[in-house]
């Protein structure tokens, strides 16, 4: 079938609809990584006008990729079968075609030039100011924690980031004390959180969702590095200015017995030492979290855990186990808490809102 002009053209549509089938299939392995919420930490959901630049650049190379997989799979497969050894057929040999070399030449070139245009240009315009109207952020990596803060509004949170919906946010990045990145796959590409040095990024949020959007470290920074996680809520701009409001008030004083038995036990047990919360005098602390409103928040640990009284339990009573190498979980080794004195920190905790 090899040898006439009818088996080659065959041969070729053979090979050529084998490999699409099979580029097809790779493909749709790919797609369920486009559903943003099943999928929280894709690249393929650009929720931001930067992330979107971005996506730009890959989906280029993506599709490029997939051309040139495709042909070369096709060239592979007519030649492996066209040309295959046969009895009493000796191979010819031949050297040089001028034609073809420059063609194969001319090809990668253009390749890389069909890519490198959208990259710089993509470069060129995540890495210009933001601009003057945008909402300032302070991210500062610790181990193994984000300490979001809001110069503007005079606010400090810790591990949740809030951020109104069509607003550029300009992002000042620094660390405590190793190297950290900050990473948000939908909304943001890594940029590194180096001691002693700031870096910048900013972007523009485009949706507004209930679903957080997920963050997290990528630079590896210790034991519990993959315990460094933290969420990016994105709301319109009354619902910010409203979590702005609430969240620069200071801590909601116990009413309860208990939870007033929790506040005292608080400055007991020298959690004032590393923990701040706004209305309790004698919590200054600036080593942990800020846990003015611990009990707004949806998770606990970094976005490790859900925030409830089972897991806040569990924190304060076995953190190594939950996250180990952190300087709390050391001190707890230490000093740790009898189980009168978890129910009155769990009282009180649950009621910082």
């Amino acid at each position: 079938m090899g040898g006439t002009r009818t088996g080659r053209l065959i041969l070729t549509v053979g090979a050529v609809v084998v490999v699409g089938v099979l580029t097809g299939l790779i493909y749709l392995a790919f797609a369920e990584s486009v559903d943003a919420i099943a999928q929280p930490m894709t690249t393929w959901v650009p929720r931001s006008d930067n992330a979107e630049l971005v996506h730009g650049v890959y989906r280029l190379i993506f599709i490029l990729a997939g051309i040139v997989f495709a042909a070369i799979m096709v060239l592979t497969l007519v030649v492996s079968i066209l040309y295959r050894e046969r009895p009493g057929q000796l191979a010819r040999q031949f050297h040089g075609n001028s034609r073809l070399e420059v063609i194969w030449t001319l090809i990668p070139v253009l390749i890389v030039v069909a890519i490198s245009v959208p990259t710089f240009s993509a470069m060129a315009a995540t890495s210009k100011p933001a601009p003057d109207d945008a909402l300032k952020v302070i991210a500062i990596g610790h181990q193994w924690w984000w300490e979001f803060q809001y110069p503007e509004q005079g606010i400090t949170t810790a591990n949740e980031l809030h951020l109104p919906v069509g607003r550029p946010v300009s992002i000042t990045l620094t660390s405590k004390d190793v190297i950290h990145s900050f990473w948000v796959p939908q909304l943001s590409g890594k940029t590194d959180n180096v001691p002693g040095h700031d870096n910048h990024l900013w972007f523009t949020p485009t949706e507004a969702r209930p679903e957080p959007y997920l963050g997290q470290c990528a630079e590896f920074c210790g034991l519990s590095h993959a315990n460094m996680r933290f969420r990016v809520f994105v709301s319109t701009q009354g619902d910010f200015d409203a979590w702005t409001k609430a969240t620069a008030a200071p801590r909601t004083a116990p009413t309860a017995d208990l939870a007033k038995a929790g506040e005292q036990q608080f400055v007991a047990s020298g959690c004032v030492g590393c923990h701040a919360v706004q209305g309790q005098a004698a919590a200054v602390g600036k080593i942990g979290p800020d846990l003015t409103h611990f009990a707004s928040r949806t998770t606990l640990g970094s976005g490790i855990m859900d925030n409830n009284p089972d897991n806040l339990r569990r924190w304060l009573s076995d953190l190594d186990s939950v996250k180990p190498g952190t300087v709390m979980g050391e001190f707890l080794k230490g000093q740790p808490l009898s189980k009168d004195a978890l129910d009155k920190l769990v009282a009180y905790l649950e009621g910082l809102k």
